[in-house]
């Protein structure tokens, strides 16, 4: 489980351990990870991993589960004013970090069959989201890297699932929220406060929960992109953990 300090990433390798798995959370900084073993009764071990330095892939050698969560955004800007080394650096670890470890886990994973590789993307691809060009290119280049993954390994006994989250009330989307940084321009400073609004009324956990109203189903349930063959069936399951649940989609025996 990369990415796996905070967050999703954490909410996650918690669980994986407290279902039964043999987990090992990895993150840049282990110092992050302070505690965790302490949080479950499963086997849980904390090791350093960066994806965008190779030198740090000390992958089990009876891996059969990889997760892909770790990931950065940047400022939300508009496309003129962009800065394109935040790009380069936002693609460094969400796209060629993903490609650099999951290439180097195949042969593992492979031995190990039947296996599974989850990357985690974003809902955010779906929709035509304003200000948010940079964070959306990086992660629809990871689904469409993972479709063509899903067809490359399936001969091998692998699985190549996509789980693209709603927003989760993380302290990544927090620093994301308030303020919208497009807002410093004038002539798109008007989109930045309706997209500013929108955003807390239709995608802020934390504000639908004060409404206590039902969230739409786009932001209550995440969704999961999966081979569907005949007979495929959707099911629903939640993490324990975080209480989040996703949707997602398998075939029937």
């Amino acid at each position: 489980m990369t990415g796996a300090s905070r967050g999703i990433g954490r909410a996650v390798a918690l669980e994986l351990a407290n279902r039964g798995f043999d987990t090992v959370a990895t993150m840049r900084d282990t110092a992050a990870g302070a505690g965790m073993e302490a949080e479950t009764e499963g086997r849980l071990d904390i090791r350093r991993l960066d994806v965008t330095d190779p030198s740090t892939f000390d992958l089990p050698k009876d891996l059969c589960v990889l997760v892909n969560n770790a990931g950065i955004d940047t400022d939300y800007l508009p496309v003129e004013f962009a800065n394109v080394d935040d790009w380069r650096r936002m693609f460094e670890t969400n796209v060629f970090g993903v490609v650099a470890l999951t290439a180097a886990a195949i042969p593992m994973l492979r031995v190990n069959q039947p296996s599974v590789v989850c990357t985690i993307t974003s809902s955010s691809i779906i929709a035509a989201v304003p200000f948010y060009s940079a964070y959306r290119a990086s992660k629809a280049a990871v689904s469409a890297f993972c479709d063509s993954l899903r067809v490359e390994v399936a001969p091998f006994g692998i699985r190549a699932v996509e789980i693209l989250p709603g927003p989760v009330d993380t302290d990544m989307f927090r620093l994301s929220s308030g303020e919208q940084d497009a807002g410093r321009f004038v002539d798109y400073r008007a989109l930045a406060a309706v997209a500013a609004t929108l955003r807390q009324e239709h995608a802020d956990p934390a504000w639908s929960s004060r409404r206590k109203q039902p969230r739409p189903s786009s932001t209550r349930f995440s969704t999961a992109r999966a081979p569907c063959g005949t007979g495929a069936i959707p099911f629903r399951s939640s993490c324990s953990t975080c209480g989040a649940s996703a949707t997602t989609r398998r075939s029937s025996p």
